[in-house]
């Protein structure tokens, strides 16, 4: 009797192990209702690695009420495994000038296999017009 609850327990483990490899399924509003200002990006790919398991889908901006610039990045895994990134926000005036940015460590994300996933920051201050975000490979 010992060993079949002793051999349940460990079939029963193993399925918990296992559950936690598999891909994500989601489900969405078909009709969306809010609409997207998506925007016209360019890329530069210096890490093909990266872009062929993470992708990015699209980019997407609006201003708040306070002035303030928000960014969404829509990404995609390719890969049918969790993926590990880090990524940083960098913000510009209007005359394209860098602005100084307190909050400028990179953040570490990921994101399961064949899941999109949207990632966002909103600028330091009203004066941010512009951004780019960079992508590094975690190890």
């Amino acid at each position: 009797m010992k060993t079949a609850k002793l051999f349940f327990l460990a079939l029963a483990g193993s399925a918990l192990a296992l559950a936690g490899c598999t891909t994500v399924n989601s489900v969405e509003n078909a009709q969306k209702e809010g609409q997207r200002n998506m925007v016209s990006d360019q890329r530069v790919i210096t890490d093909p690695s990266l872009n062929r398991k993470v992708a990015i889908v699209g980019v997407n901006t609006a201003m708040l009420p306070t002035g303030l610039l928000k960014v969404q990045v829509e990404l995609e895994n390719h890969t049918r495994s969790l993926q590990r990134f880090l990524y940083h926000f960098e913000w510009f005036d209007a005359n394209g000038m860098q602005v100084n940015n307190i909050i400028s460590a990179s953040v570490p994300e990921q994101i399961e296999g064949k899941e999109s996933k949207m990632i966002f920051s909103i600028a330091p201050n009203p004066s941010c017009k512009d951004f780019r975000v960079k992508f590094i490979e975690a190890n």
